[in-house]
């Protein structure tokens, strides 16, 4: 399995960025895909994910409102579309996969299996 992000960069706050993951090698019908984020000094948090089988999707608080996931079938990419950039967004994004049929951001992060290399997001003020 291999996952690929794309689409970080530098962008000043209340801008937006659409981030991409092209997976290969995955059978997507069993499998939740999720965005995380790290900022430095922090821990690793969930923003949002996936359940590709039942199309459910779910997002953290910090992301409700302004983030917004989706996907592409036939491109095998999950996006996802962040506007209301703030400086706190500022982190590496990472797209994961699981062998889970049920999304939830809250859930444990090792059931992600799968991690892409990242894509850096930086939102200044």
């Amino acid at each position: 399995v291999q996952l690929v992000e794309s689409g970080g960069g530098l962008v000043q706050a209340v801008g937006s960025l659409r981030l991409s993951c092209t997976a290969s090698g995955l059978d997507f019908s069993g499998a939740t895909i999720a965005w995380f984020r790290q900022a430095l000094g922090k821990e690793r948090e969930a923003v949002a994910c996936i359940a590709w089988h039942g199309d459910s999707y779910d997002y953290a608080d910090a992301a409700k409102g302004r983030f917004t996931a989706s996907r592409d079938n036939a491109e095998r990419t999950l996006y996802l579309q962040m506007t209301s950039l703030k400086p706190e967004d500022t982190a590496m994004y990472y797209c994961a996969a699981a062998i889970l049929t049920v999304c939830n951001v809250k859930g444990s992060q090792s059931s992600y299996n799968f991690w892409g290399q990242g894509t850096q997001v930086t939102v200044s003020s």
